[in-house]
């Protein structure tokens, strides 16, 4: 029993109906012995994190039925239950991801962990969007860079997975943060796991937000490089000054922190010192001030680091305050030290100014990371390393070398087996490249062996992709095959269309779809500070159902020949859809919210219009009408859902019965968008 609050509120309503009503146990969504990353990670979620974020206290207030939990509006459900529809949420939209690995599915779940973690996605998505922006916009002008927002949710689901699997690493993180060792103690074994979802998803989500920072950095030194010279002295470059007044703690914060480690800690930089210390400095033989050097020297002399900026140096300071503001300095413990200093570690720091993993010299070098020392640095450098494939490729060079564009693991017996595949397409860069390093091979190997980007490091018998992995991070204990191949592409998941998103219009989107239903007819007029807060009153399910539809436009301007932009082009605009476009996209949008539902847990019923009702429900929720939506919520139950797995047909007829009031619901909230979208900046839609 994964979802025990769902499971709780179904002996409830059975006991107080008298009818096998739900809300149900979710569908599993994996193969139940399977070990691939999507099953895995999806299990770890499914089955390992019961009970995440719930409240006892609020549960035991609950018992005569005064809910706290929030689903179509507050108080509707138990909260408990309101954590499990979270946590169902968070699964859903993982399971999209793996599937799609497109940007606008990452979105969802950067939105879901902010509202589970963080309690509000709207103060910090800035930080999320901005990483997406700077990204499609400025990085075609670098010479080599990849995609970093798919990318980390990848390494996140990576890591749910190795968590899963290996119960090497289980124990690790277990011994690291004081919980049972025993696997039988399923209550702690719970706990360990939710603990675990947190930090690594802090951790792993936004390791690289402050790629901003060094992407005008390598755009300097682009010029150099486009004429063929190496960086180095002589290179133009940009470094970052007044930096202070960013790294500064505030008087609360270097209060909390002296009470926390009995030390002074006036800055960022001061306290970041002190976190990778004590975890790696008796172990690697280096001592606090050195390090501190290292890290203050990041921004302001990137001369010394080999003319690179490290973006992990921004993305902590940027993450810090993030923390500070959103989760309240209070709040702030040991776990978040590691998961910043973990980030901290990730990109250079560890492997140039403590490990020296590529130094000839063996006294130099020092032994690759256990995973025992700090879990949460071993896993992101690990899984950092591991995800290298479906990245969209943004640099001049990167959009014309080989990179894998798809993977499969295999994680059964405490391993990881990885197979990259390249694009079949490019089979003849490979059969050159073999006939070069045969040529090597023969001659004796003089010189530097032929090199084909990441398909030449998984190929050579150098196996220089898994030999760097394992001077990084000590895999023991995980162990490591990587094996290269070839296959057709298939881009048929990628969901690629006209319409543009920078997903900072996602949420204007949903914003817009959600406040229709108030505001019909007086979109104008609304201020959008009343839609947003009206948004934000909703449930992660509600929001996410909304940002899923706005999602889902792109789809259906694509079956009418049009595209929304926010870019001036010299097409038709469209102000309105007509009833002709209107019976094209409605039963597409019937079946999203169908299968929506589904996949949610909920199933078809009217029992909620019919059953009696409990004593004081209709007083307390002020009409018949409403108390029976209440009940919905609690049966998850309605009656224009359908239940199992219906084929797209049988979707349609269901949508043709629905009586012209309900087939409504499937198109005028996008008539309404047209004219809220316009309260958002710069967004219209054009006909082809």
């Amino acid at each position: 029993m994964a979802y025990t609050a769902l499971q709780t509120m179904q002996d409830r309503n059975t006991g107080l109906f008298h009818h096998d009503i739900g809300p149900r146990q979710p569908a599993w969504h994996f193969e139940e012995k399977a070990t691939d990353l999507k099953s895995m990670a999806l299990r770890f979620l499914h089955e390992r994190c019961e009970g995440l974020l719930f409240d006892p206290k609020k549960e035991e207030n609950e018992q005569n039925g005064d809910f706290q939990g929030t689903s179509f509006t507050f108080g509707q459900i138990p909260y408990n239950m309101q954590m499990d529809l979270n946590r169902l949420c968070l699964e859903r939209e993982l399971e999209k991801f793996i599937d799609s690995g497109v940007a606008e599915d990452a979105y969802t779940i950067y939105y879901s962990y902010l509202e589970m973690f963080f309690g509000h996605y709207g103060k910090s998505k800035k930080m999320v969007e901005l990483l997406s922006e700077f990204e499609s916009n400025g990085s075609s002008l670098l010479m080599k860079h990849r995609d970093h927002y798919s990318h980390s949710v990848y390494v996140f689901a990576l890591g749910l997975a190795i968590y899963e699997s290996n119960s090497a690493y289980r124990k690790a993180f277990k011994t690291f943060y004081g919980f049972d060792l025993s696997e039988d103690n399923q209550e702690e074994d719970h706990k360990a796991a939710c603990c675990f979802l947190e930090y690594w998803g802090l951790t792993s989500l936004f390791h690289d937000i402050g790629y901003p920072f060094e992407i005008p950095f390598e755009q300097v030194l682009s010029y150099y490089e486009v004429a063929g010279k190496k960086r180095g002295k002589g290179s133009l470059f940009m470094a970052y000054h007044d930096v202070d007044k960013t790294i500064q703690l505030s008087e609360k914060a270097r209060a909390h922190f002296s009470d926390l480690y009995h030390e002074d800690f006036r800055t960022t930089e001061d306290l970041f010192s002190y976190g990778v210390t004590r975890r790696l400095g008796n172990a690697y033989q280096f001592t606090r001030e050195y390090i501190q050097k290292k890290i203050h020297d990041k921004p302001i002399s990137p001369e010394t680091f080999g003319y690179f900026m490290d973006h992990a140096y921004f993305s902590t300071a940027r993450l810090y305050h993030e923390m500070e503001n959103s989760l309240g300095t209070d709040c702030l413990g040991d776990k978040h030290l590691d998961a910043l200093t973990a980030i901290l570690l990730h990109n250079s720091l560890y492997k140039f100014a403590i490990s020296f993993y590529k130094s000839d010299d063996d006294k130099k070098r020092k032994a690759p990371l256990p995973m025992d020392i700090h879990p949460l640095a071993f896993l992101l450098m690990l899984c950092d390393e591991l995800q290298c494939w479906d990245r969209t490729a943004y640099g001049r060079n990167s959009r014309t070398e080989l990179h894998p564009m798809a993977a499969s693991f295999d994680f059964a017996n405490n391993s990881i087996r990885a197979e990259y595949y390249y694009d079949q397409e490019e089979q003849e860069k490979i059969d050159d490249f073999k006939v070069e390093y045969k040529k090597w091979e023969d001659g004796g190997e003089a010189g530097d062996a032929p090199r084909l980007k990441a398909y030449s490091d998984m190929a050579e018998k150098e196996q220089r992709f898994t030999v760097d992995i394992e001077k990084i991070v000590d895999t023991t204990d995980i162990p490591l095959t990587v094996v290269p191949d070839t296959c057709a592409v298939d881009r048929t998941s990628k969901h690629t269309y006209l319409s543009a998103s920078n997903f900072l219009h996602l949420y204007d989107f949903a914003v817009a779809l959600n406040g229709r239903y108030s505001h019909q007819g007086e979109e104008k007029e609304t201020p959008t500070e009343v839609l947003e807060k009206e948004f934000e009153d909703l449930s992660l399910e509600y929001q996410l159902s909304n940002i899923n539809q706005a999602k889902s436009f792109a789809r259906y301007l694509d079956a009418l020949g049009c595209f929304y932009t926010d870019r001036p082009v010299d097409y038709d605009m469209i102000t309105e859809f007509n009833e002709e476009q209107t019976s094209v996209f409605a039963p597409m949008e019937h079946e999203r919210w169908i299968r929506e539902h589904i996949a949610m847990a909920w199933e078809y019923g009217t029992l909620y219009e019919n059953v009696d009702l409990p004593s004081g429900y209709i007083e307390r929720w002020g009409s018949e009408d409403a108390a029976r939506k209440t009940l919905r919520e609690q049966f998850r139950m309605h009656k224009l859902t359908m239940n199992g797995n219906p084929s797209l047909k049988e979707v349609t007829v269901h949508y043709n019965q629905l009586p012209p009031s309900e087939q409504g619901k499937d198109y005028e909230p996008f008539n309404s968008m047209l004219k809220l979208i316009k309260k958002f900046d710069g967004l219209r839609i054009y006909k082809l």
